[in-house]
């Protein structure tokens, strides 16, 4: 017997569709609030491609890119703790640090440019860190910056030890284990019915699979290098086609979709693609 497959918020894609959701803006400001350990009253969610200006540098695609009263909040959901995410993820925050100061019309340090790491696979003693741009002694190049990693998996934990359930300790459990914590927690059981939502959508569940065959190839492919002793020279190779591959899978399936008469907008937010993108395909 077959079982259909339950996509948690580990992954980036479930986690964009319900989180990025207006009619669930109360778990993401309950999200950030636990995060931040500040009161926040309202969000906006912000388109999350931006555009370099330089051609021949790809497009960057944010997992969520979130406006509070006095911050601007990256957050991005790290399926796997890579050596390639941490650079990857410092281009995208100083990217967004960059358009912050370009856009005012004055240099001040007002407004707080944090990203949030959701990570899993750390292999970390520490629940969080929180990096800032500093000199030895601690002494603050700019106070306004800041990166906090968030160790998943040492969270996921912590969903049962205590009276008050953490948001961030469920974001990788499954549909057993949210049903069971559902019946103490009004907000775990908004989260777990919008979760199951989200799990129902055809065009996430396309997406999903084809995501998941190309790292399955990647795996594999590392796997049989490794016992031929030829891992270190292949990896930047097999990085490189798997991100290709990605975007190909995403490219079939936005033509698929295309096809279907699904709205472009809601192709696009489905790929990552964007609206000139698809337009080229159709």
């Amino acid at each position: 017997m077959t079982t259909t497959k339950f996509y948690t918020c580990k992954y980036d894609r479930p986690f964009k569709e319900l989180f990025l959701n207006p009619n669930n803006e109360d778990l993401l400001i309950a999200l950030l609030e636990e995060i931040l350990k500040v009161k926040i009253n309202k969000v906006e969610i912000k388109n999350i491609e931006t555009i370099n200006g330089n051609i021949h540098i790809r497009k960057k695609y944010f997992d969520a890119l979130v406006y509070t009263n006095n911050s601007k909040i990256e957050i991005e959901v790290n399926t796997e703790a890579e050596e390639l995410v941490n650079p990857r993820n410092m281009s995208y925050i100083c990217n967004i640090y960059q358009n912050h100061t370009l856009s005012g019309d004055t240099y001040d340090e007002d407004t707080d440019i944090i990203q949030i790491n959701l990570t899993y696979g750390l292999e970390d003693k520490e629940k969080m860190r929180i990096y800032k741009v500093q000199d030895e002694s601690g002494k603050e190049f700019v106070k306004n910056f800041k990166i906090i990693e968030i160790n998943m998996d040492k969270y996921k934990k912590m969903c049962y030890s205590s009276n008050k359930i953490s948001l961030l300790s469920i974001l990788n459990l499954d549909k057993l284990e949210l049903k069971d914590l559902s019946k103490k927690d009004r907000m775990v059981k908004k989260y777990m019915d919008e979760l199951e939502r989200v799990n129902k959508n055809p065009e996430l569940i396309e997406y999903m699979t084809h995501e998941e065959d190309e790292r399955k190839k990647y795996n594999t492919r590392m796997k049989l290098a490794e016992e031929k002793g030829l891992a270190n020279g292949m990896k930047k190779g097999l990085e490189k086609g798997m991100e290709k591959g990605i975007n190909q899978s995403k490219i079939e399936i936005a033509k698929n979709l295309l096809n279907k008469k699904v709205d472009i907008s809601i192709i696009a937010d489905t790929t990552g693609l964007s609206i000139e993108e698809l337009n080229k395909l159709s």
